[in-house]
């Protein structure tokens, strides 16, 4: 099948930015989102994109994560909100551990309006938002510094395996339809497994695009978590597999 001169500019379109949504190509190409959720559909059968609630995301390589300054950009109000949701969940005067991640800096975000928290993190970018609350008290794990600011490596480990905390607020980059957690970088994911391990309560923030997305290293099952924050219900296969493990999800 060839694609139209359409269905190509919303294919550029969503590779370019990694996740479009149904609004924004609408007006990009000027049709209705009506015409623009067919090509969505026949592009998604032909395997050139993934479906995702309000629009669509790049089939991106299992192998290689989108890059950081565009992970920045995208769906950045569902990701607002989802911060916004799980920061109301967290006390003040608790102890947190946050991980890599853009949805995770949203939830740092949120969480200034709090009072008295201990924050330990492998994020550079969470570290030196949330330092900025003289009230916070903010530890930053050593180890090997990635270009988007995470902290990986045996020395990030040892350090997060140091302490006991009240709440882990993780992100991840996919979650596959048996429920497995997925990411990119083997040694992201250790750290991530080491904060999970620490923590006694497990909340993951991760916007509607995430449902469905490949990626090379698992983390773990959906059984690790307690709680997901999202912008959209997953669909009805991963919700019954949430269920059956009595993770709750808010959305």
């Amino acid at each position: 099948m060839s694609l139209t001169p359409r269905q190509s500019e919303i294919l550029r379109i969503t590779q370019a930015q990694g996740y479009a949504s149904i609004d924004e190509l609408s007006q990009a190409v000027s049709v209705t989102p009506q015409t623009i959720r067919r090509d969505i559909n026949q592009l998604a059968t032909l395997g050139l994109l993934r479906r995702t609630h309000g629009g669509a995301a790049s089939e991106a390589s299992s192998t290689e994560n989108t890059a950081y300054t565009m992970r920045a950009q995208q769906m950045r109000d569902e990701k607002r909100q989802i911060g916004e949701a799980l920061a109301a969940h967290i006390p003040d005067h608790c102890s947190l551990f946050i991980n890599i991640g853009t949805t995770t800096e949203a939830v740092a975000r949120a969480l200034l309006k709090h009072k008295g928290l201990k924050v330990i993190t492998n994020n550079l970018h969470v570290a030196a938002l949330m330092s900025c609350k003289p009230d916070f008290e903010v530890l930053l794990a050593g180890g090997t510094v990635r270009a988007d600011g995470g902290v990986v490596g045996q020395a990030t480990v040892d350090f997060i395996r140091q302490f006991k905390v009240d709440y882990a607020l993780v992100g991840i980059s996919g979650i596959d339809h048996d429920g497995s957690l997925l990411d990119f970088d083997y040694e992201e994911v250790r750290a991530s497994q080491a904060i999970i391990s620490n923590a006694r309560h497990v909340y993951l923030a991760a916007d509607s695009s995430k449902f469905g997305r490949n990626a090379l290293v698992r983390l773990g099952g959906i059984e690790l978590l307690d709680r997901i924050f999202t912008d959209a219900k997953p669909n009805t296969e991963l919700m019954k597999r949430l269920k059956a493990q009595n993770v709750q999800v808010d959305w």
